[in-house]
C-alpha cells in the first residue's frame, strides 16, 4: 500500500497541535477561531463527518463559507459519547481516504462546537432559535423519521411523538426540538430555517417536512401552517461508503501520526445531489463538487435501488454464509456474481439514467466501490435494520419487476435470505446476534417461516400487497424452502444457473 505513514509516536489531535502534525496530512488553512456558526447538525456520526462536514471544510479551505460553521447536536445517549470525544479534540476530525492502492489523511475543522445532550433538549432548542442558524441538517437513520410502517404516513401514535405533542417545550425527539425552536423564531420575528435531511430515504426532504409539520400540528396548528409555508425541506441524495470506527481505524490514524479518538475512514468517492431550495441562504457546496438540481429523484432512485438495494443483496446472504466484509462479498465466487446478475437483470431495468450515468454504468461503479479491499465495511452493519431497509431499498424493485413482467426471482431469493438470517443462525450453526430494532419479533416469525414460508409474508407492515401477488409469493416460498433444505450456497447457485 502506498501511503505516508508516520514513524514517530502519534500526537493528540487538538487545535494546539495542528501545526505540528506531519506535512503530508492536509489540515485547515483557515482561522478556526474566526469561524461563525451557520448550521446545526443533529446526529454527528461518521457519515456526516466524512460527507457534509467535508464539503463545508473544502469550501472553507477556499476562503469561503466562514459564517457557515457547524455546531454538532444529538438527542440519544450515544450522541453524548461522540460529543465527549470531539470536544476533547476541539471538534476536529481526521478523515482517512482509502482507495485500492493508497491512503491519505486530512484533518477537517468545519465543526466548532457540540451542544450538550440532555433530557428536554433545552440547549438544542436555544441554539436552533439563534438568528445565525440558517440550516439544520440531520442524519438520524432511515428508521428515525416516525413513519408508520403500514401507512407510510406520520406515526402520531409513537410514544415519543405522543410525549412531544403533550410537552412541546421539553421534547424527546430532534423533530420536537426543531418545532420548539421554530415557535420561538416565529414569536421573535426571526424567520424560518432550512431543514435538510441527509439520510438514505426516497424523498427525504418531503418526509422530513411531513414529520416536522405533522408533529407541530398536534400541539399548535397555526405554527404548523407557518412552518409548512416558510421553511424549506430540500430533497437530497447522499453517497459515500463510511465504515464504523473500531480498533483498525484508530490504528490507521495513529499510523499517520494522529491520536484521534474518533477518526473516520471513507472510500475515494462522494456524491451529494441537492434541490436548490433554501429559504435562508446556503453555502456554495457546488464549488466543491456537490450538484444542485431540480430532479433529485432520478439520482436518488439510481443510488437507493442499485447501491443500497445491492448492499442488501450481498450482505444478507453473507450473514448466513459467515462472510464479514462487503469487499469479501464481491470476491466471493457466488455473491459477486449474485450482485451483478440481480443488479443488471432485476434492478437496473427499472431505473432511469441521469446526466452522464446510465444504470448499467452505475452498476459497474458500485461493483468497483464495493470491491475496494481497503474499506472494511461489515456485512453486519449493512444488513442492520432490514425492517426499514428492505421496504425502502429492495421491495420497490420487486414491485416494478412484477408490473413490467420481468424477473423477480433473485430479489425474492434475497427476501428469503433475510427470513433465513432472522432465524438467528448461520449455515454452520453459529449464532447471528440481534441486528434489527424489531429483531425479537422477526426472529419468532422467521422460525415459524421455516415450515410455513407464508408466515414471513404475513408481515403486511413490510410487504403490503406483495403478500397477495401469486408470482412473488411462489418465488419467495420456493427460495426459502430451498435455502432451508439445501443451504444458502445451493440456493444462490440455482439462481445463478438460470
Amino acid at each position: 500500500m502506498k501511503d505516508h505513514m508516520h514513524k514517530n509516536s502519534p500526537m493528540k489531535l487538538n487545535a494546539a497541535n495542528l501545526d505540528a502534525f506531519p506535512e503530508t496530512i492536509l489540515r485547515p488553512r483557515y482561522d478556526r477561531a474566526a469561524l461563525r456558526a451557520g448550521m446545526v447538525h443533529i446526529g454527528v456520526g461518521n457519515f456526516h463527518r466524512g460527507h457534509q462536514a467535508w464539503y463545508l471544510h473544502r469550501l472553507m479551505q477556499q476562503g469561503l463559507a466562514h459564517d457557515w460553521a457547524i455546531i454538532g447536536a444529538g438527542v440519544r445517549a450515544t450522541d453524548a459519547t461522540m460529543r465527549d470525544k470531539l470536544l476533547a479534540q476541539d471538534c476536529l476530525t481526521t478523515l482517512i481516504e482509502l482507495s485500492t492502492n493508497s491512503s491519505g489523511a486530512e484533518i477537517i475543522g468545519s465543526m466548532i462546537d457540540f451542544l450538550p445532550v440532555e433530557d428536554g433538549n433545552a440547549a438544542l432548542i436555544a441554539q436552533l432559535a439563534q438568528a445565525d442558524i440558517r440550516i439544520v441538517s440531520l442524519t438520524v437513520t432511515e428508521g428515525g423519521y416516525f413513519i408508520h410502517p403500514a401507512t407510510k404516513g406520520f406515526d402520531a401514535a409513537h410514544p415519543d411523538i405522543v410525549h412531544d405533542a403533550a410537552n412541546p417545550t421539553t421534547p424527546r425527539t430532534a423533530f420536537g426540538a426543531i418545532v420548539a425552536a421554530l415557535k420561538l423564531r416565529k414569536e421573535m420575528g426571526l424567520g424560518a430555517f432550512t431543514a435538510l435531511s441527509c439520510d438514505n430515504l426516497v424523498s427525504n426532504g418531503d418526509i422530513l417536512r411531513q414529520t416536522v409539520v405533522s408533529l407541530a400540528h398536534l400541539s399548535d396548528p397555526a405554527l404548523a401552517d407557518w412552518i409548512d409555508n416558510t421553511c424549506s425541506f430540500p430533497n437530497s441524495m447522499v453517497d459515500c461508503i463510511v465504515p464504523a470506527t473500531g480498533q483498525n481505524e484508530l490504528a490507521l490514524a495513529k499510523g499517520f501520526g494522529v491520536d484521534d479518538a474518533a477518526p473516520v475512514t471513507h472510500e475515494d468517492f462522494r456524491q451529494w445531489v441537492i434541490e436548490d431550495h433554501f429559504c435562508a441562504g446556503r453555502p456554495d457546496w457546488d464549488k466543491v463538487g456537490a450538484q444542485f438540481t431540480n430532479d433529485v429523484h432520478a439520482f436518488e432512485a439510481m443510488k437507493i435501488r442499485i447501491l443500497n438495494g445491492g448492499h442488501q443483496v450481498i450482505s444478507v446472504p453473507a450473514q448466513v454464509l459467515g462472510i464479514d466484509t462487503i469487499s469479501g462479498c464481491m470476491e466471493h465466487d457466488l455473491l459477486g456474481p449474485l450482485f451483478l446478475k440481480i443488479a443488471h437483470e432485476e434492478i437496473a431495468p427499472h431505473v432511469d439514467a441521469v446526466p452522464d450515468m446510465t444504470p448499467s454504468a452505475y452498476v459497474k461503479l458500485i461493483q468497483r466501490r464495493c470491491a475496494n479491499p481497503m474499506i472494511v465495511d461489515t456485512t453486519r452493519r449493512v444488513a442492520f435494520d432490514g425492517s426499514s431497509r428492505h421496504p425502502g431499498f429492495v421491495l420497490p424493485s420487486i414491485r416494478d419487476g412484477l408490473a413490467a413482467g420481468t424477473s423477480i426471482d433473485g430479489l425474492a431469493l434475497i427476501e428469503a435470505a433475510w427470513a433465513r438470517m432472522c432465524a438467528g443462525t448461520r449455515g454452520d450453526g453459529a449464532v447471528i446476534a440481534p441486528n434489527d430494532p424489531f429483531w425479537a419479533d422477526l426472529n419468532v416469525i422467521a422460525l415459524r417461516a421455516k415450515d410455513d414460508p407464508a408466515a414471513w409474508l404475513s408481515m403486511t407492515h413490510i410487504y403490503g400487497d406483495l403478500a397477495e401477488n401469486a408470482r412473488f409469493v411462489a418465488a419467495f416460498k420456493t427460495a426459502l424452502r430451498r435455502i432451508w433444505a439445501e443451504g444458502m450456497s445451493a440456493a444462490i447457485q440455482n439462481y445463478l444457473s438460470r
